[in-house]
């Protein structure tokens, strides 16, 4: 089911938080995370999600 327009994308916080890191830091490091619901934002693109 998808979310409504309203409200929004779900990114969970915390790994929006470990993803804008690497990228200012320029990583390229596994993430692991149990957000399942979290949308990928663009942000995301280039990085491993485990």
């Amino acid at each position: 089911m998808s979310r409504s327009l309203k409200k929004g994308p779900y990114i969970a916080v915390s790994l929006e938080k470990k993803v804008l890191a690497m990228n200012e830091s320029g990583k390229k490091n596994v993430v692991k995370t149990w957000a399942r619901a979290s949308m990928i934002s663009p942000d995301f693109v280039g990085h491993t999600i485990a």
